[in-house]
């Protein structure tokens, strides 16, 4: 009994009360900073280095969609041009929304339809689906309900089966194998239902978007609602997007 006591006094008050201002340590990679500098002539070192070819220069854009948050171009930029944040704000409504410019102070969703917030404004279910990744955004999905950022209550929690979903949240590239068992769980959410695609290997397969074993179709052929992107995203990006896109205060 006193160990327990011990820990928890060692531990502290472990909940994140405020999530919408929420501080991360300087060491967290967030939104990236691309100052308003001119590139050296002919120099694309930070495109070179990009693993997933998410850097375009002259003028030097980030597509957070293919960004994996390494920080092999902030490191290799000899003009310091590009810095990350770590600002964890980063979700999106629309795909064009997660390219970074010299002129992105910060990205917020736009609001969703009044439609959306009537059915899911005060209470949303979702089913998650692995569909071929890594289990680095699983994890960080987990962590949703713990002690520490209590999802459940802002009404938002996820569920065993898709029948009482009001959505999906997709994790990894879809493989090939994953690809129909993507598609009969959407099948079983009743409608209306929304679709949140979460991490960079979901947005834009990442760094196997080139891979022959992923099947993107079913993106292809139904609208997202929202994009959360991150390798992977943080659990405070999950919270606010969702917030900031259902509109609760």
């Amino acid at each position: 009994m006193k160990d327990a006591i011990k820990v928890r006094i060692l531990q502290r008050d472990p909940v994140v009360h405020d999530v919408r201002n929420a501080s991360l340590p300087p060491l967290f990679r967030g939104l990236p900073i691309i100052d308003d500098k001119v590139c050296a002539d002919g120099c694309k070192k930070c495109a070179e280095v990009c693993p997933t070819n998410a850097i375009t220069t002259n003028p030097v854009s980030i597509d957070l969609g293919l960004c994996v948050f390494c920080p092999l171009c902030e490191e290799s930029c000899p003009e310091k041009i590009i810095h990350f944040s770590n600002d964890c704000h980063l979700s999106a409504s629309t795909r064009e929304q997660l390219t970074v410019t010299k002129d992105t102070k910060y990205i917020t969703p736009e609001k969703a339809s009044e439609k959306i917030i009537k059915y899911f404004g005060k209470s949303l279910k979702l089913r998650q689906v692995s569909a071929g990744g890594c289990n680095g955004c699983e994890l960080e999905l987990n962590a949703l309900s713990n002690v520490n950022f209590d999802m459940g209550r802002f009404g938002i929690e996820f569920v065993a089966s898709p029948r009482h979903a009001d959505g999906i949240v997709i994790t990894g590239p879809i493989t090939k194998n994953m690809a129909r068992a993507n598609e009969i769980c959407f099948e079983a959410v009743p409608n209306p239902k929304i679709i949140i695609l979460f991490g960079a290997c979901a947005i834009s397969g990442g760094i196997f978007k080139e891979s022959k074993e992923i099947e993107r179709k079913f993106l292809e052929e139904n609208k997202i609602d929202l994009y959360i992107p991150g390798c992977p995203p943080h659990p405070l990006t999950f919270i606010n997007g969702l917030i900031d896109w259902l509109d609760k205060k």
